[in-house]
């Protein structure tokens, strides 16, 4: 099982506009940090984690020319507002493409994107819609997606729920304020180990801070933990420098291989 890291950046990306900071100005590519979004793959298998904005520029970047169904953790524009170039894939395949959410992030979806899930809608002759499947999954049951074997995650994040997941010996957790007793708990014994950190210092009310999400890793104890959801407050060698071993900052094309649970 591999994870590619698609985006890597937080709400506002990396370069800010009009920001003319040592990371934003930085001739470094992996200070580009577009907009979170991950690739799962596995036994000629895809599943897409979140659809942001960038998603056709990180999908044509990594070269990805199939997927087998997405999983979105949240509805924050961040994470969805790309879901018009899922159409894509559906309109080759001729099926529907799967998606998954919690019910309480189906229903937001539902009602911002009705274009796509409004089976009375139909789009003008000589045009298309996504043509999307929406499933929903709840907390702690598992499911089993695009050949994958899902366990959802609940973590807050200010008024709404996110849902990352665990499947083998990958934990995967963005837009995390804490992992609770139970999260720690589902995440015992991964060996990857990916959460947001958004930068270091003051504390965020919705965000870990990246020294927040070190403590968080060191108690769950994964052999790697990546930092992702980054802002643009460090540089990412920086960063690296300064982490524990074993933590270290993910950037947007990084390929991490999942050892085997």
């Amino acid at each position: 099982m591999r994870l590619r890291f698609l985006g890597t950046g937080t709400s506002f990306g990396v370069p800010v506009i009009g920001c003319t900071c040592a990371t934003c100005t930085s001739d470094d590519p992996r200070d580009k940090r577009t907009r979170h979004a991950a690739l799962l793959e596995g036994n000629g298998r895809a599943l897409l984690i979140d659809a942001p904005p960038e998603l056709r520029i990180q999908l044509l970047r990594e070269g990805v020319r199939h997927i087998d169904a997405v999983w979105f953790t949240h509805a924050h524009a961040d994470h969805v507002h790309g879901i018009d170039d899922l159409r894509v894939f559906a309109g080759r395949s001729g099926e529907p493409l799967a998606v998954y959410a919690h019910p309480e992030t189906a229903s937001l979806l539902r009602r911002r994107f009705d274009y796509i899930f409004d089976a009375a809608y139909s789009p003008p002759a000589g045009t298309s819609r996504p043509n999307l499947e929406l499933h929903e999954f709840e907390a702690w049951q598992p499911v089993r997606i695009a050949g994958f074997e899902l366990l959802p995650i609940e973590v807050p994040h200010g008024d709404q729920r996110v849902f990352g997941f665990r499947a083998g010996a990958l934990g995967y957790i963005t837009d995390a304020k804490r992992l609770d007793s139970r999260a720690i708990e589902a995440l015992r014994g991964v060996r990857v180990l990916v959460l947001n950190a958004l930068w270091r210092g003051n504390p965020h009310p919705t965000h870990f801070s990246v020294e927040e999400a070190v403590d968080a890793a060191r108690t769950v104890g994964a052999e790697q933990t990546f930092l992702t959801h980054l802002a643009h407050r460090a540089r990412h060698a920086d960063l690296a420098a300064s982490l524990p071993a074993g933590i270290s900052p993910a950037h947007d094309g990084l390929v991490v291989d999942v050892p085997e649970a």
